[in-house]
């Protein structure tokens, strides 16, 4: 699965302004309803926070991702943020998120191109230097190729 064919650099921002868990979701999915990838901005974000009463979506490093299966969602995607200050959130290491990867899935496809997805972010996620670039990076180009360096060749 090439990611770059679901994600694209309206759907990353780098500056953040969100202080908060619930300001980071509210911030994401704004991106993602400018896109026109959501047709329901609060059933969307209701459908996340069913998703993280299951469990945290806190990863590890500093990343959170969080998502939603929605019939809000037009098209999966993802929106990529990263905030300016440390967002208390339930990680597996105990650490504070700075970069969140929301997923807005459709409802057709939570058991296929969701969990395409899922894996290959998270292969990516098991790389330091991805983590660390991610971290780091300026240019939502080059945050979305980090991404596709992991790409499913046989998928899609």
């Amino acid at each position: 699965m090439d990611i770059s064919k679901i994600l694209s650099v309206s759907h990353v921002k780098l500056n953040m302004v969100a202080k908060t868990k619930d300001e980071v979701i509210e911030e994401l999915t704004d991106l993602l309803l400018a896109d026109g990838a959501i047709t329901n901005r609060e059933e969307f974000i209701h459908d996340v926070w069913l998703r993280e009463a299951e469990g945290s979506t806190g990863f590890e490093n500093h990343i959170a991702i969080p998502h939603g299966k929605s019939s809000a969602v037009s098209h999966t995607t993802l929106a990529i943020g990263r905030t300016q200050q440390d967002i208390p959130w339930e990680t597996l290491d105990g650490s504070h998120v700075r970069c969140i990867i929301l997923f807005a899935v459709r409802l057709e496809d939570q058991n296929t191109t969701h969990i395409r997805l899922l894996s290959q972010v998270a292969s990516a996620l098991a790389d330091d230097d991805v983590i660390a670039r991610l971290l780091a990076e300026n240019n939502p180009q080059n945050i979305i190729q980090l991404f596709s360096q992991y790409a499913e060749t046989d998928i899609c």
